[in-house]
C-alpha cells in the first residue's frame, strides 16, 4: 500500500485528472489580474496628458493621444473594452476553477471510499462511523475550498502585488515604500495567528465527530431509544456535546474575527496614510493628479490580494488539519488479499491449537477440533465464550494470533482472502439490510440466483406473498420495515444465493420460533447435503441434529460429541437441555 508521507504527496496525488483544469484556471486568473492594472494607467494618461499637457512617456502615443482630446468618448469606450475582455478572463477562471474544483472533490471521495472499503474489520472497530463521515464530507470540503479559492487564487495574489508595487514604484518610489510597508505587517500578522487558528481548528474538528457520531448512533438506533423511553437522556446527552462543540467553535470565531479586524484595522491606516501622505507630494509638485489617482488605484488594488494573502496563511492552517485527517484515513493499512492460493475448496475444517484476543483480553484459548467435507458443527456456549470469534477468524474478518487453521487441508492464510470469502457463506445474529426492496436485498450477493427457490428454503416465501408488494417491497434503512425473524430469513436467503461449500450461521435463527426454526433446518439439510455448515445456537432444538456439537466456555471447548453423546453426560449441555426440555416440553 502506498503511504503519503507528506501532506502534498497526497494532494498531488487527488489532484489526477483535475490538474489541467486547475492550470488552466490559473492562467486565465492571471491573465484577469494582468487587465485589471491596465485601466489605472489608462486614467493616468487620460488625466495628465489628454485632458493636461504633461507629454507621454512613449512617443509612439502621441499622435493616439492628440486625437483623443477632442474624443473622450474614445477613452470611455477603451476602458470599457478592458473591462469587458477581463470580465469574460474571469467568467472562464470561475468556469475552469468550478470544473477542477469538482473533479477534485469527487477523486477525493471516490479514493477515500474505496480505501474504506478495503480496511481491515479491526479498523472499523476502533474509529467512530460518525467520525468517519465527519472526516469525508468537512475536511474534503474545507481541503476543496483551500485548493480551489485559495491555492488557485496564489498565483494571481501574487501578480497583481507584483505588478502593483511595480507600478507604484514608477509612479513614486517613496509613496510606493508607505504603501508596501503594510505587506510585511499583515504577512507577519497572519503568521502569528496561524499557529492559533490550526489548534483550535484541530479540536473543533474532533469534537465535530464526536457530535456526529452521537447523532449517526441515535438515527439508527431509534427504535431501541424509544423502546427504553431514553429520548430525554440522548437529547442531554447530544446537546451536552453540542454545547461544548459551539464553545469550541465560538473561540475559533474569536480568533478569525480578531484576525480579520485587525487586518482591516492595518489596511484602512495603510489607505489613509497613503492618501494623506500622497495629498502632501501632490502640494509639493513632486506628483500629479493624474499619477495620484493613478497610485490611489493600484493602493486599491493591492489591498484585496495582500489581505487575501494574510487570510491564505492563516487559512492554511484549517486545511493542513483537514489534510492530516485524511491523510490518516489514507495512511490506515488495508486488508491484504492474504496468500495467493486459490484452492479448490470442498469443506474440510481444522482448527489447530488457536488462540486468539482482543488486545490483552483472551477469547480464544489454544481451542483444536475438525470437521469433516459435507457435515455440521454446532456450538454451544456462554455470552462471550468466543462462538462468533471462532467463525470471524475462519472468514479471517481478524487473523489468528497462535496456532493455524486450515481447509481441505491449506492453511487459510495462505489463500486469497477473497477467494476465501467467496467459498464461505455468513448470516451474523443481527443482519444488516440495505434500504430498497426486498428483491435488491436478495439478490445482493448473486444476481442471477434461483430467488424463489432460495426464499422457500429460507422460509421467507410465505410471509413475502403476504406482502402487497411482494418481492418489491420496500425495506427501510437496516431493515427497519421488517421483523427480528424476517430480517434473519432475508439474510439466509441471500446467502444460500451464493451456493458457496460452507455455511456459517451465527445464531442467525435466533428470532424464529421453535416450529419455523425446525423447518429452515429441515429445508437446509435436504438442500444442502454437499455443504460443511457451521451454526452458533442457543436452543438445543437447532443444534441437536448436527453431526457433532462443541460447547464452549471461556475460550475453551469443554464438551465434544453429539447431541445423544452430551446429553447423556453430566455438565453444560444436559443442563441447558433440561432448562429448555422443562420450559418447552415436546419442542426439543
Amino acid at each position: 500500500m502506498k503511504e503519503y508521507q507528506t501532506k502534498t504527496q497526497m494532494l498531488l496525488y487527488f489532484l489526477k485528472g483535475c490538474k489541467r483544469y486547475f492550470l488552466i484556471s490559473i492562467v486565465f486568473a492571471s491573465l484577469v489580474s494582468l487587465f485589471d492594472l491596465v485601466n489605472p494607467k489608462i486614467i493616468e494618461i487620460t488625466v495628465d496628458s489628454i485632458i493636461g499637457d504633461k507629454p507621454v512617456q512613449w512617443e509612439f502615443l502621441q499622435g493616439w493621444i492628440l486625437s483623443m482630446k477632442t474624443h473622450l468618448v474614445g477613452i470611455a469606450a477603451v476602458v470599457a473594452v478592458v473591462a469587458l475582455i477581463g470580465a469574460c478572463f474571469r467568467y472562464l477562471f470561475q468556469l475552469f476553477n468550478s470544473i477542477a474544483a469538482e473533479k477534485f472533490v469527487q477523486r477525493m471521495r471516490n479514493t477515500l471510499f474505496d480505501h474504506i472499503l478495503e480496511l481491515p474489520f479491526s479498523w472499523h472497530d476502533r474509529h467512530h462511523t460518525g467520525d468517519i463521515i465527519q472526516r469525508c464530507t468537512t475536511d474534503v470540503d474545507v481541503v476543496k475550498v483551500f485548493i480551489s479559492e485559495q491555492l488557485t487564487s496564489l498565483f494571481r495574489v501574487i501578480l497583481m502585488i507584483v505588478f502593483s508595487v511595480y507600478f507604484m514604484m514608477q509612479i513614486h518610489w517613496k509613496l510606493a515604500l508607505v504603501a508596501s510597508f503594510y505587506i510585511p505587517v499583515m504577512v507577519i500578522g497572519s503568521l502569528f495567528f496561524h499557529n492559533k487558528i490550526g489548534t483550535s481548528f484541530d479540536q473543533v474538528e474532533k469534537e465535530s465527530g464526536k457530535l456526529s457520531s452521537i447523532v449517526q448512533e441515535n438515527l439508527t438506533g431509534i427504535r431501541v431509544i424509544r423502546a427504553f423511553g431514553k429520548e430525554k437522556y440522548e437529547d442531554q446527552r447530544f446537546q451536552k456535546q453540542n454545547h461544548y462543540y459551539t464553545n469550541l467553535w465560538i473561540s475559533l470565531q474569536r480568533i478569525l474575527a480578531s484576525f480579520y479586524v485587525l487586518s482591516n484595522v492595518i489596511s484602512t491606516t495603510r489607505d489613509l496614510v497613503v492618501t494623506v501622505v500622497g495629498a502632501v507630494f501632490c502640494i509639493q509638485g513632486t506628483l500629479t493628479a493624474g499619477q495620484f489617482i493613478a497610485f490611489l488605484s493600484y493602493n486599491a488594488l493591492l489591498t484585496n490580494p495582500v489581505r487575501r494573502l494574510g487570510r491564505m496563511i492563516a487559512q492554511l492552517s484549517e486545511a493542513g488539519v483537514s489534510i492530516d485527517r485524511l491523510r490518516f484515513i489514507m495512511n490506515a493499512q488495508t486488508e491484504d488479499v492474504g496468500g495467493s492460493l486459490q484452492p479448490e475448496i470442498k469443506g474440510e475444517l481444522c482448527f489447530d491449537h488457536v488462540s486468539f484476543g482482543y488486545g490483552k483480553q483472551k477469547v480464544l484459548d489454544d481451542i483444536s477440533f475438525t470437521v469433516p467435507a459435507h457435515t455440521t458443527l454446532g456450538i454451544l456456549g456462554t455470552t462471550g465464550s468466543g462462538k462468533s470469534t471462532v467463525l470471524s477468524l475462519l472468514d479471517r474478518l481478524y487473523e489468528v494470533q497462535s496456532g493455524t487453521i486450515s481447509i481441505d487441508g491449506v492453511d487459510i492464510r495462505s489463500m486469497d482472502r477473497k477467494w476465501l470469502r467467496r467459498h464461505i457463506g455468513y448470516v451474523i445474529q443481527e443482519p444488516y439490510l440495505f434500504s430498497g426492496t426486498l428483491e435488491e436485498n436478495i439478490r445482493i450477493s448473486a444476481p442471477e440466483g434461483n430467488m424463489e427457490k432460495m426464499t422457500e428454503i429460507a422460509g421467507l416465501k410465505g410471509t413475502i406473498e403476504h406482502f402487497t408488494d411482494g418481492y418489491q417491497t420496500y425495506v427501510g434503512q437496516r431493515g427497519i420495515t421488517l421483523s427480528g425473524g424476517q430480517k434473519q430469513r432475508v439474510a439466509i436467503a441471500q446467502m444460500l444465493m451464493r451456493k458457496t461449500p460452507i455455511m456459517v450461521f451465527d445464531d442467525s435463527l435466533s428470532a424464529v420460533d421453535a416450529k419455523t426454526d425446525r423447518q429452515i433446518q429441515k429445508a437446509l439439510q435436504e438442500h444442502n447435503r454437499d455443504t460443511t455448515v457451521l451454526l452458533i445456537g442457543h436452543r438445543i432444538s437447532t443444534l441437536k441434529h448436527a453431526d457433532q456439537i462443541l460447547v464452549m466456555h471461556h475460550g475453551k471447548i469443554i464438551q465434544k460429541g453429539t447431541h445423544e453423546q452430551l446429553i447423556g453426560q453430566p455438565g453444560f449441555y444436559r443442563k441447558v437441555y433440561e432448562i429448555q426440555t422443562g420450559y418447552e416440553g415436546e419442542s426439543i
